[in-house]
Formats: structure tokens, C-alpha cells, sequence
């Protein structure tokens, strides 16, 4: 078993991507296991180099699957966790392919319009964009086929805790 990370506030990540830099705070007592999830992905290096093999306009951006394909993830699953907090633009949640199967992959909300009939489906939000909706935004613009995978690489070049 291994040892829980503990921290005082909100953990900030940065994810360097490609087109960009993106800060999201983590919400670390509303989801504190899928936070605590996400930022040992993060620390163990596992986010840098992989995509966001997934765009939908106006929906959401999706990324953090090893194969690039939307079926990868990290050999684990962890249980969906109650949701406090809403989609809504720049809401991060773990994306999952079931009700309670979310490992690696998450999705970042590009408008609450679109993404508000998810609150009803149990995915968790577990953080969101403070810095760099910019960067998201120019991401949702990148030309796709018709499975909604980019045409062009959007790589997380590097993701890693933001420390003071």
C-alpha cells in the first residue's frame, strides 16, 4: 500500500503542453481520492509525453491515455467519488469508460452549457483551470477526424506540481 500524499492546500499543476501552458488546482478535500490519483500520476512523471487524443468544440478536451487511442489508462481503477463541485467551463474531471472505473484519463470543460448533463452522471470534477483557458482554447480549435482524435499532436510535453 502505498503511502498518502498530504498537503495544506490545493495543489496547483502545471501541464506544458505543446501549445502552451495550463495551472489547474486540484480540489483536494472535495475529491481527495482522484485528486491524490491525478497528482501521483503527475509526480511519477506519467502525464509528460502523452496527448489529448480527444476534441469535441464547445464539449471538452480529453487526454491522459498511454495509447493515445481513449481505451489505455494506468493498469488501475478507482471508484467514482461523489461531486460538490459543477462542470462547468474549465472543470477537470476523470473521464472513464463506466461508472466507476477512472484511472489516468480526464477531460477539461470548454463551456458549462454543454458539459452541465454530466453532473448527473457521476463523473467526478476534481480540479480546474486557473491559468491558461487561453491554451485550452487554442487546443479546441485544432482541426480533427471524424472520431474527434486531432490531426496534429497535442502533447503534454511536461505536467508537474507548481511549488512556491
Amino acid at each position: 500500500m502505498q503511502e498518502p500524499i498530504t498537503r495544506e492546500k490545493n495543489p496547483v499543476v502545471v501541464m506544458e503542453t505543446n501549445h502552451g501552458p495550463i495551472e489547474i488546482e486540484l480540489y483536494w478535500k472535495e475529491s481527495p481520492k482522484l485528486a491524490e490519483n491525478f497528482l501521483r500520476l503527475v509526480l511519477s512523471g506519467f502525464y509528460d509525453g502523452l496527448t489529448f487524443h480527444r476534441i469535441v468544440p464547445d464539449f471538452v478536451i480529453q487526454g491522459g491515455d498511454p495509447l493515445g487511442t481513449g481505451t489505455g489508462g494506468p493498469g488501475y481503477n478507482l471508484p467514482d467519488e461523489p461531486t460538490v463541485k459543477k462542470h462547468e467551463r474549465g472543470a477537470i474531471a476523470m473521464a472513464r469508460g463506466q461508472q466507476g472505473n477512472s484511472g489516468s484519463q480526464f477531460y477539461i470543460c470548454l463551456s458549462k452549457e454543454r458539459t452541465a448533463h454530466l453532473d448527473q452522471q457521476n463523473f467526478t470534477v476534481f480540479a480546474h483551470v486557473i491559468k491558461g483557458m487561453d491554451v485550452v482554447d487554442k487546443i479546441a480549435q485544432v482541426p480533427t477526424d471524424a472520431r474527434s482524435m486531432p490531426q496534429e499532436k497535442v502533447v503534454m510535453t511536461k505536467v508537474y506540481e507548481k511549488t512556491e
